[in-house]
């Protein structure tokens, strides 16, 4: 009973470890590793999907750029961002203002508050007699739109940086470097987090 309890154990754990080990072996092209520590081991290394894995040091490289790339665009994204509303914000004078029907000091707080909190997107000759009020929530739909596209970038480069891998670490680093120096040219160096 000893023996077969002994045997049992000792050829389950032989099975299963070169069982896992053929797993991983024969199907090295969609196995993924998942590391919850820090690591420089690239073997198995997917990068968000299963689709992106990396099973040599070509398509390490290849990723590797390919992040780079992505957080760049993710700048990019964001300085266009913040053109567009510059632009708007300039373009928000030529509006005219709501009808005033209560005293001025609300009139002036509430202009202000548009100005400043939400812009129109396009304020075109056709649009000059349009109210303000009217402009100003469809510049703030677009806007809200813009937001989400933005956050969605942001937690997806958090997604690729969760890896826990070194290499991938360092490429989401010099992609924000890259697309700060390319494109942040009118951006303060000191932000809160990438997720913003």
């Amino acid at each position: 009973m000893d023996h077969d309890h002994g045997h049992h154990m000792g050829g389950g754990m032989d099975h299963s470890m070169p069982g896992h080990g053929d797993m991983g072996g024969g199907g090295g092209g969609m196995k993924c590793s998942m590391n919850m520590l820090f690591t420089w081991d690239t073997t198995n290394l997917c990068i968000v999907f299963r689709q992106w894995h990396v099973t040599s040091t070509f398509t390490l490289v290849l990723s590797l750029l390919g992040v780079v790339v992505i957080v760049a665009g993710y700048e990019m994204l964001r300085e266009g961002i913040r053109q567009y509303e510059a632009s708007v914000n300039k373009r928000a004078d030529t509006t005219p203002p709501p009808l005033n029907t209560g005293e001025d000091h609300d009139h002036d707080q509430e202009e202000e508050e548009t100005v400043t909190e939400t812009t129109p997107f396009f304020l075109g000759s056709s649009n000059l007699g349009q109210n303000r009020a009217e402009v100003t929530r469809r510049a703030h739909a677009i806007k809200a739109v813009l937001y989400g596209i933005q956050n969605f970038y942001a937690f997806m480069i958090m997604l690729i940086f969760m890896t826990y891998n070194g290499w991938v670490m360092i490429a989401v680093s010099v992609g924000a470097a890259l697309g700060y120096f390319i494109f942040g040219g009118r951006t303060p160096v000191t932000k809160d987090t990438a997720c913003h």
